[in-house]
């Protein structure tokens, strides 16, 4: 395979990712590394399947194709690509809480000479070394990578990276429990992706509202904390980003422990697990959460008496009788009617509140 192929085929992956076609823009992207001898083609490609894995979460795919990429780039003999290959390294230790090795990685990306460490890729190595010091409770040394990425966040005006930086900073200001502040840069974050982030990909989006839910909810505002919550999760469903639907899940978890309704927790956990296995069409762990969901109904009675459907599963307008029935609105008692199902005061006080 020639460079102008090889070049045709990374474009053609590109393409069936952005379109959210992950597994056949795997295929093409694997074919590519298997037949092209392009050793620049080779390089870019691994850089694709890095970011790919990172977002579906196969991180120890990820670190496999980062160690194939800095082969790669000391064959090509050029140290910009080989700071690229190393803060790929990097990242990858970093998702798998490897934090030392990522710190270390971190320091040889700096220690390179003649590369671009001191504009375009620096801001990304002080963030990587950042969230791993975070990762490692050292929180001083956190808190300085985090400003000096910012730094050169604001000296390169590369707003992405900003957006970036704020989200890790919520999550330190979260940890050290000043909620004001875990507040206010998941907000400065979700400001930039509005003002600058119309050719960005979502993700940016669904980070910045991911950190904000934390943080509302942390501050007891948990309508907000929900609503960020959704939109979080719906982006990632989209895009198949299985790790921020992990954090999604539980932070919805953490929400409906903070009402205090740690039976709705439940199943809103097993419903949406069973939206993202249908979505990649695993059915085995589909029907475990079927099954699992319908078993919680029946342990909670949450089902409206009338229509049979069960309560909880998506938001929808309840009423509840003197007797402790529960039904949606939309159904309407008749006269006399005594119900089938029941549910008892403290869930119809949780569902309602």
């Amino acid at each position: 395979m020639g460079q102008d192929q090889t070049k045709q085929q990374i474009e053609k992956g590109l393409q069936l990712y952005q379109s959210n076609q992950t597994e056949k823009a795997l295929e093409v992207w694997m074919k590519v590394l298997e037949k092209s001898s392009d050793l620049m083609g080779r390089f870019r490609v691994l850089g694709c399947l890095v970011t790919a894995h990172s977002e579906m979460g196969r991180y120890k795919e990820m670190l496999k194709f980062a160690v194939v990429q800095i082969d790669t780039a000391r064959e090509l003999e050029d140290a910009d690509f080989l700071l690229e290959s190393y803060l790929n390294l990097a990242r990858s230790n970093e998702k798998l809480c490897e934090f030392h090795k990522t710190i270390s990685y971190c320091k040889t990306c700096l220690g390179l000479p003649g590369t671009r460490a001191g504009a375009q890729l620096g801001g990304q190595v002080s963030l990587s070394m950042g969230n791993a010091f975070l990762g490692l409770s050292v929180f001083q040394k956190a808190l300085e990578s985090f400003e000096k990425a910012l730094r050169y966040a604001h000296n390169n005006d590369d707003a992405m990276l900003e957006c970036r930086v704020c989200c890790s900073l919520g999550s330190f200001y979260a940890q050290v429990k000043d909620y004001e502040k875990a507040l206010f840069f998941p907000c400065k974050a979700a400001e930039l992706v509005n003002d600058y982030g119309k050719g960005w990909s979502l993700k940016y989006r669904a980070m910045s509202q991911y950190h904000m839910a934390v943080a509302y909810r942390l501050l007891g505002h948990l309508g907000s904390a929900m609503e960020c919550c959704e939109e979080s999760m719906k982006i990632a469903l989209q895009h198949g980003d299985r790790p921020l639907q992990a954090l999604c899940l539980l932070c919805f978890a953490d929400i409906h422990r903070s009402r205090g309704d740690l039976e709705l927790s439940q199943l809103k956990l097993h419903c949406l697990s069973e939206s993202i296995y249908r979505s990649k069409g695993l059915q085995r762990e589909l029907r475990a959460h079927v099954v699992r969901f319908h078993e919680c109904v029946e342990e909670t009675e949450l089902y409206c008496g009338l229509c049979g459907e069960s309560i909880g599963e998506k938001n929808s307008r309840l009423q509840a009788l003197p007797c402790s029935h529960i039904f949606h609105l939309r159904c309407g008692p008749p006269a006399g009617w005594m119900g089938a199902g029941r549910v008892s005061l403290r869930h119809s006080r949780a569902l309602l509140a």
